[in-house]
């Protein structure tokens, strides 16, 4: 029966021309098919070949002729009911798959100068040059036939020229400091627990479970609902979740799309942004005392507002931060909590060695950053006075400490200090004008003094580093907004966004690739019948079409057919949404579109790694360049499978 259906949606497409996409249907069918039962995908896979065979001989993209033009259709079918938002009806296919602009495959055979030439072997890519009259050296020839990709790669957004990057700075946390999760992570959440229990908070607080795994980075907290929410590009809600409660379709519909005037923009006080891992222990702990007070088990609780009770937990959490609860176990034990990098040390040698100025601007404090690079220049736990003669200082040319990012990249009045490494003692400093001053040479001079500091604003750093223009500077960290956001939006600075979770993004991207084809593939079945139908309704409206009720018997079943390969892609959507995090999904994608992290990332980070020191494997003079970017029409060209027609050639 599965078999059959199949089947049919491929005869019903091509019943008033040949689709070009056959071969998509084959292998959908057999995908399909062979997940279910073996037999009944080969005896699709069979049967398709047999109906294409005595059609009139079309030939996919890798048969060598181009195949009958594909029409790109709108949607053929609308519901009044339905909010303009919409994208899909269904909430499956609404929470995962975001479409890819470019299939790889699609232009590995060229036509060119009369001949059609597979670029994608080395022999192939010799004659492309051949007909390009483009003579290289001996070292293409050297090329593998398939790149190789690692998530140590870096990853770019917007072509940069290192030799054009005058200095490259560093965020310490999540950055050049990677953590061991989760157990850096307990010591915030059980800090805070016993702060909130300090608070009045019920004792039952004290036997919260941290689980880390439950969140992803790019969601945002609705504090004032006690909501968490993931949206896409345009900031429709996809997901949503009161504490670890998933909000159904048309409950989350309501609460923020039909009960506004205007479109939300989540920018509102009560809106908070997930951009850093270390806010997964607020969420944990807000989702917890939500679920707490939503029970009744809690009357202290009834009393509290959900963004009453998020406030008390953003204050517990960060007073961890400043009390030594986290500060004082790290340095007490380094190895249980940080992570060592053979490469830190060689990456900022080699910066340096090219002429590069390398520098450190972070949050946290001198104390804190002194034990964390102390250990991560060491490789160890250092002795006293090891830690007080400060030797990883040698990998910079400037140290800010303290810096108070984001205000450090946008208020120009914040004030300078100088710090003293041995006892970490804070002296005035006139910053500007005493480099001014100091004449020919005078951040040079300024620096010869010390180039440990803390506070400040870029005003500063530009100064000290002698820099006028910020495209020059190169800015690596881990915080979304703070690190990325701010210094390329305000200020030019070049960026690179540090994420650890890429790895395991890629690897699952990696594995569901046939799953993930299968679906497009579908969504691609799906249009061509619109487009079909779309054709049938012309005839139909012209009045010149005789059997207007057995093609309008034609449009039932093309309806019926897209419920159909709808189902089952909220089936198969489910299964890919749900490899890379059971509640959230792929972290780049909402729905059919670019998640608001993916898009801030796209539009933001010019490159994108899943480690700081990745930055050191490629040459000093690299140049990162994009991989292109393109509109839905043009992708739909871009496609083998894809003919042009002219305006009249479509009436």
């Amino acid at each position: 029966m599965q078999a059959r259906t199949i089947i049919f949606v491929a005869l019903v497409a091509h019943e008033l021309r040949p689709c070009s996409s056959l071969s998509s249907v084959m292998r959908i069918s057999r995908h399909i098919m062979a997940r279910s039962s073996p037999s009944i995908g080969s005896r699709a896979s069979r049967n398709i070949h047999s109906v294409h065979s005595s059609r009139r001989g079309f030939l996919t993209r890798r048969g060598g002729n181009r195949a009958p033009p594909r029409r790109i259709a709108g949607p053929m079918f609308s519901a009044s009911e339905l909010s303009s938002y919409d994208v899909d009806t269904d909430e499956g296919a609404e929470q995962s798959l975001a479409q890819s602009p470019v299939n790889d495959d699609a232009k590995s055979s060229i036509y060119l100068n009369g001949n059609t030439i597979d670029a994608s072997t080395p022999e192939g890519r010799a004659n492309l040059l051949s007909e390009l009259n483009l003579h290289l050296s001996t070292t293409v020839a050297s090329l593998s036939e398939h790149r190789t990709v690692s998530s140590t790669d870096v990853f770019c957004n917007r072509e940069l020229r290192m030799d054009n990057i005058r200095a490259v700075g560093f965020d310490m946390d999540y950055t050049l400091a990677q953590y061991q999760q989760p157990a850096f992570d307990q010591l915030a959440f059980d800090g805070a627990k016993e702060k909130l229990a300090t608070l009045g908070y019920p004792d039952e607080v004290l036997d919260f479970v941290y689980d880390h795994t439950f969140w992803v980075r790019g969601l945002i907290i609705d504090t004032q609902r006690g909501n968490f929410l993931k949206i896409d590009r345009h900031k429709y809600v996809r997901v949503a979740y009161h504490g670890f409660n998933a909000i159904s379709s048309g409950m989350r519909k309501e609460i923020y799309s039909r009960t506004f005037n205007k479109q939300p923009s989540f920018t509102e006080k009560t809106f908070v942004n997930m951009d850093t891992l270390f806010q997964f222990v607020d969420a944990h702990l807000f989702a917890l005392l939500i679920e707490m007070k939503d029970n009744g088990d809690s009357e202290f609780l009834d009393f509290k507002t959900y963004d009453e009770i998020y406030r008390d937990i953003r204050r517990c959490v960060d007073l961890c931060h400043r009390d030594g609860v986290i500060k004082d176990e790290v340095a007490r034990d380094p190895s249980k909590y940080l992570v060592l990098d053979d490469g830190m040390m060689k990456m900022l040698n080699g910066f340096r060695e090219s002429g590069t100025k390398c520098f450190l601007l972070t949050n946290s404090f001198w104390e804190y950053t002194q034990t964390a690079m102390n250990y991560l220049y060491h490789g160890k736990k250092v002795d006293d006075e090891t830690l007080r003669r400060n030797e990883w200082l040698e990998l910079f040319d400037l140290v800010v400490v303290g810096s108070c990012k984001p205000a450090y990249l946008t208020d120009p009045y914040l004030s300078l200090f100088r710090v003293d490494p041995g006892d970490g003692s804070l002296r005035n400093t006139d910053g500007l004008f005493e480099i001014e001053a100091l004449g020919e040479n005078g951040a040079a001079k300024f620096l010869s003094m010390g180039k440990t500091f803390q506070g400040g604003n870029w005003n500063h750093l530009q100064a000290m580093l002698n820099i006028q223009a910020g495209e020059e500077i190169l800015y690596v960290g881990d915080h979304l907004y703070a690190d990325v956001l701010r210094s390329k939006r305000q200020l030019g600075w070049r960026s690179c966004f540090i994420m650890p979770e890429l790895p395991d993004e890629m690897r699952t991207f990696s594995m569901q690739r046939d799953l993930r084809e299968a679906i497009m593939e579908l969504r691609k079945l799906r249009d061509e019948l619109s487009q079909y139908g779309d054709g049938l309704k012309r005839y139909i409206n012209t009045g010149e079409f005789e059997q207007k009720g057995e093609m309008q018997k034609k449009l039932d079943l093309i309806a019926e057919d897209d419920w159909k390969i709808k189902t089952k892609l909220a089936e198969l959507n489910r299964e890919y949404h749900s490899s890379f995090n059971p509640h959230w999904g792929q972290m780049f994608v909402a729905g059919y579109q670019d998640s608001r992290f993916g898009y801030f990332v796209k539009n933001y980070a010019c490159l994108y790694t899943s480690k700081a020191t990745n930055l050191g494997l490629p040459l000093p003079s690299r140049v990162f360049r994009t991989s292109g970017e393109l509109l839905p029409h043009d992708a739909m060209l871009y496609s083998r499978t894809t003919n042009f027609l002219d305006d009249e050639e479509c009436l």
